[in-house]
C-alpha cells in the first residue's frame, strides 16, 4: 500500500502512526491461523500466549482477555455474521478475510463483552490501522459503528427469523451453529425446545479443564491435596476426576508434567471406564485400544489392565500420533505395547482380546465447547467419509475380541449416522449383543433408555460422548 494511501486525506492534520495493542494483535493473529491453517484454537492460542509472557508483554489479566477474545469470537462467529452482515453493502464472502476477522473481533467486544463501546471501536479501529492500513480501518470504523447502535438482544431480533416460522435457522442464528449441526443434534437429542436451546448454549460456554489421575500413577485424592480446595474439586462422575477451578495452569503440576495425570474430559474417562468394568466371563488378559491416538484413554486402560495383570496393546495408525501414545503411557506400572497399525487391516490374530475399545475418528460435533472452530468447518458430506472408516473400524473390533468379549464403540459425535446407525449396520452381520451400558456409569443420571449410552454438555457437564458395548456371541 502506498504511503499516501496509508495517511489522512484531510490536509494539515498530522499523521499519527497506529498504535500497537499486544492483546488485540495476538488475538487477531490467532484467529488468521484459524482461518488460514485451518489451525485449531486451542493449539495455537498456548503458545502465542507463552511467548507473549516470555517478552514481558502479558501478564494474567492480557491473557485472559486475549483468550476471550479468542474463544469468545470464534463461538459467537455465526450471529455475529448475521450481524456483520446487515452492517455492510455487499455480501459476506467479498470482505476480505482479515477485514472480517477484526470485524468480528470487534463485534464481540461490543456485543459478548463489558468492553465499553468507545474503546472496543476505538482499539479495533486502531488494530485495523495496524494491520490492514488506513483506508480499510474506515471501513472497519463505520461498521463498528452501526454494530454499536444496539445491543446482543437487539441485533438478534432484527437478524434471526421469528422461532415460529423456522424453529432451526432461529436456533442457528441465535446460537451461532450451522443450521445443519442444530438439525443433527435436535435428531440425537430428541424432545422439544428447552432442550436443544440447552445443548446449544452449553456448546458455547467455556469447559472446565478436567483431570485424571491415570490409574496404578497417581489418585484423585493425591492430586486434591496438592491443589488445595481452592483450586480443585472432584469430578462429577469419574472417580478418577478433578476439576480445575477457572484459571487452572495443569502444566504446573508435577504429576501432569510427570505424565501421571493428564487432562481428559470426564466423558472420555467414563467410556474407558465402562469398557474395563462391563461383566466378562474366562480369561481377561488382553485388552486393545484400536484407535489410541493420542492416548488419554489409552492411558486409563493400561493402569486399569495392570491392576488384573492384563496386558494393553494400543495401535495407532499414524505414527507420530502412535508417538504421543507411547508418551502417555511411558511409566505405566503393567505391561503394554504401542503400535503404528491400520486398524481396518490390523496385525494380529482374529479372536485375540478379551476387551476392545474403538475410538473411532468422528466429526468431533460431541466437543464444540473445545474445538469451537470445528463447527464452522464441517459439511454434512463429511459425514459420508467417516462412514465406511467407522464401519470398518468396528468390524475389526468385533473380530479381534474373542467369543464372549466386550467391544466398547466410542465416538466425541452424538449424530445418529455416526452412533447408532453404525452400530446397528454392524452388529446385525455378526455374532454379536449388545450389553446394558448404563449399570457401568453409576450415579451418572439421564442416561436415556438404553442400551448405549449418549452423554450431553448441558446434562453431564462432559463432551458429548458416546458409547455402545457389544459382547461377541460366536
Amino acid at each position: 500500500m502506498s504511503e499516501q494511501s496509508r495517511r489522512p486525506s484531510k490536509p494539515g492534520k498530522p499523521y499519527r502512526r497506529p498504535q500497537k495493542d499486544p492483546v488485540r494483535m495476538l488475538a487477531f493473529e490467532a484467529l488468521r491461523a484459524v482461518d488460514e491453517r485451518d489451525a485449531y484454537a486451542n493449539l495455537v492460542l498456548p503458545p502465542l500466549l507463552r511467548k507473549a509472557r516470555e517478552k514481558g508483554d502479558f501478564d494474567g489479566r492480557d491473557a485472559a482477555l486475549a483468550t476471550e477474545l479468542v474463544y469468545g469470537t470464534l463461538r459467537r462467529q455465526g450471529t455475529y455474521d448475521a450481524v456483520i452482515a446487515a452492517c455492510v453493502d455487499r455480501p459476506l464472502r467479498e470482505v476480505d478475510p482479515p477485514v472480517l476477522d477484526v470485524l468480528s473481533l470487534g463485534v464481540h467486544q461490543l456485543l459478548g463483552t463489558r468492553i465499553p463501546t468507545h474503546a472496543a471501536v476505538s482499539a479495533s479501529v486502531e488494530l485495523a490501522r495496524v494491520v490492514l492500513g488506513d483506508g480499510r480501518a474506515k471501513f472497519v470504523n463505520a461498521v463498528l459503528r452501526k454494530v454499536s447502535q444496539h445491543d446482543l438482544e437487539a441485533w438478534i431480533e432484527k437478524v434471526a427469523p421469528p422461532y415460529e416460522d423456522d424453529p432451526e435457522e432461529n436456533l442457528a442464528v441465535v446460537h451461532s451453529h450451522p443450521r445443519w449441526v442444530v438439525s443433527a443434534l435436535w435428531d440425537a437429542l430428541g424432545g422439544g425446545r428447552a432442550g436443544i436451546e440447552d445443548l446449544l448454549e452449553a456448546d458455547n460456554e467455556r469447559p472446565e479443564v478436567t483431570l485424571v489421575a491415570r490409574p496404578g500413577r497417581s489418585t484423585a485424592g493425591e492430586l486434591l491435596d496438592v491443589l488445595g480446595e481452592e483450586s480443585a474439586l472432584p469430578g462429577r462422575w469419574s472417580p478418577y476426576a478433578v476439576r480445575l477451578s477457572e484459571g487452572g495452569e495443569p502444566g504446573a503440576i508435577d504429576a501432569v508434567r510427570e505424565g501421571r495425570a493428564g487432562v481428559q474430559d470426564e466423558g472420555s474417562q467414563l467410556v474407558a471406564i465402562a469398557l474395563a468394568n462391563a461383566p466378562l466371563d474366562g480369561s481377561d488378559k488382553a485388552w486393545l485400544d484400536g484407535c489410541a491416538g493420542p492416548g488419554g484413554k489409552a492411558a486409563m486402560l493400561a493402569g486399569l489392565a495392570a491392576e488384573r495383570g492384563a496386558l494393553l496393546l494400543a495401535s495407532e495408525k499414524l505414527p507420530h500420533r502412535a508417538g504421543l501414545v507411547a508418551k502417555a503411557l511411558a511409566g505405566n506400572p503393567g505391561p503394554y505395547q504401542v503400535i503404528a497399525a491400520d486398524g481396518t487391516r490390523p496385525p494380529w490374530r482374529s479372536g485375540t482380546f478379551d476387551r476392545v475399545l474403538m475410538d473411532v475418528p468422528c466429526t468431533g460435533l460431541g466437543a464444540l465447547r473445545r474445538r469451537p472452530e470445528a463447527r464452522w468447518r464441517r459439511r454434512p458430506q463429511d459425514l459420508e467419509g467417516f462412514a465406511p472408516l467407522q464401519r470398518g473400524l468396528l468390524r475389526t473390533a468385533l473380530d479381534s475380541v474373542r467369543v464372549g468379549g466386550v467391544v466398547g464403540y466410542a465416538t466425541c459425535s452424538p449424530h445418529l449416522a455416526e452412533t447408532r446407525a453404525v452400530v446397528d449396520d454392524v452388529v446385525k452381520q455378526h455374532a454379536a449383543e449388545l450389553i446394558d451400558a448404563r449399570p457401568l456409569l453409576p450415579g451418572v443420571p439421564a442416561l436415556g433408555d438404553g442400551p448405549d449410552v449418549q452423554l450431553w454438555p448441558h446434562l453431564h457437564g462432559t463432551d458429548a460422548m458416546y458409547l455402545a458395548l457389544i459382547r461377541r456371541t460366536g
